[in-house]
């Protein structure tokens, strides 16, 4: 995936440092700069929470079209990463399992075209959504500027 750092992951490693945020501060800064590694029980309170898969591209690209086979859905390429991670990590063929998708497949559609669906259109109240500019806000790691800026943009 093209994510480094998501956002979401920096909530988790506050959580599995115990919301030590200057421990979590120190780690992510240290991590635009170096290889970090997080401390053992971090580590290890996360291995606890989470399994992990890897899917190589040409699998990604037989999920898109085993998914749409059975459900006659087309997904993007991170949601098939996502969908085959789901089957290997289900307990057995009776477990229910659900799968969300993270992506439109339109934003994705060189991968979407080689798996052989040409054409998935973003849906009309987006179709022009990948000219548009990008928005966002850099603000420092303080608890009240971050409230600040909320407050002041909600809507």
């Amino acid at each position: 995936m093209d994510i480094v750092v998501s956002s979401n992951f920096e909530r988790l490693l506050f959580e599995a440092y115990e919301r030590d945020g200057d421990a979590v501060r120190g780690l992510l800064e240290r991590f635009q700069f170096e290889p970090t590694a997080l401390a053992e029980a971090p580590l290890a309170r996360l291995r606890k929470l989470f399994a992990s898969h890897s899917v190589d591209d040409t699998t990604i690209l037989e999920v898109i079209r085993e998914a749409h086979h059975r459900t006659k859905e087309v997904l993007d390429p991170h949601t098939a990463t996502g969908y085959r991670a789901a089957e290997r990590a289900r307990a057995d063929a009776q477990t229910p399992m659900i799968t969300l998708a993270t992506a439109h497949p339109a934003k994705f559609a060189e991968a979407v075209v080689k798996a052989g669906f040409p054409g998935v259109p973003l849906p009309p109240h987006m179709d022009d959504l990948l000219e548009r500019e990008e928005r966002y806000t850099v603000l420092p790691a303080e608890l009240a500027e971050v409230q600040k800026f909320v407050v002041e943009n909600r809507r």
